[in-house]
């Protein structure tokens, strides 16, 4: 599942949950079948929440947390029951760790071109200062305003828009072989290394723990 706002994008793989604060104008993609839980705060309940969306880690308990609010419906602060749930859901949001699926896109035209033409076609995208070449921009402005606008390099934002979309293709069933090539890595083992550093696990793992899930989730 994908949700933009404004010039940024956030992946959120399955089993996963992303944040999005009150008022906050998005869209959400789903390139496939999803089944999606939603739990609605009132603004202000969690103090030092994220100003921004964000892509946060689930523990088993908070997962459960959520299927069984989501199944009571509204939490009424009157139920001595419904505040427990309150309270632990509140605190597993406070201790839900953060996970880098986040990318920007630029807002100057030639810098947004690149970026369009490397999402269109990572597998077969050109080098750097091809891409340049197409928009009329040098490489070195480029970068200046990838680091002004987005905030990384364009390495590192293009290293963020393979893992996403490697993520995309693995639920899709891709083998890992296969989706490396797609996403742009001629050897697997930079993609491995690359999903291990963000997600802290291989992907061949990371799938094993999502049909381990989705097995418990049926036989519910």
């Amino acid at each position: 599942m994908e949700i933009s706002a404004g010039q940024s994008l956030w992946m959120t793989p399955p089993h996963l949950a992303v944040w999005i604060p009150a008022g906050t104008r998005h869209r959400i993609r789903m390139p496939g079948a999803v089944s999606m839980r939603t739990l609605y705060l009132r603004r202000g309940l969690l103090l030092r929440a994220p100003a921004i969306c964000t892509v946060l880690h689930i523990s088993p308990l908070f997962r459960e947390l959520i299927v069984e609010a989501v199944r009571i419906g509204e939490l009424r602060t009157t139920n001595h029951l419904h505040r427990a749930f309150r309270d632990l859901i509140l605190s597993q949001l406070r201790n839900a760790s953060p996970i880098s699926m986040f990318v920007r896109l630029p807002q100057d035209s030639r810098a947004l071109g690149v970026a369009e033409a490397f999402m269109a076609d990572q597998a077969d995208a050109p080098p750097l200062d091809a891409l340049c070449r197409r928009v009329g921009v040098s490489v070195r402005t480029l970068q200046r305003t990838f680091r002004s606008e987005v905030g990384t390099s364009f390495e590192f934002w293009r290293r963020q828009m393979r893992l996403m979309k490697g993520i995309e293709l693995l639920v899709a069933g891709g083998s890992v072989k296969t989706v490396a090539a797609e996403v742009g890595y001629r050897q697997p083992s930079a993609f491995i290394e690359l999903f291990r550093q963000t997600l802290g696990m291989t992907p061949r793992a990371w799938a094993a723990v999502l049909e381990a899930q989705d097995k418990r989730t049926r036989l519910k």
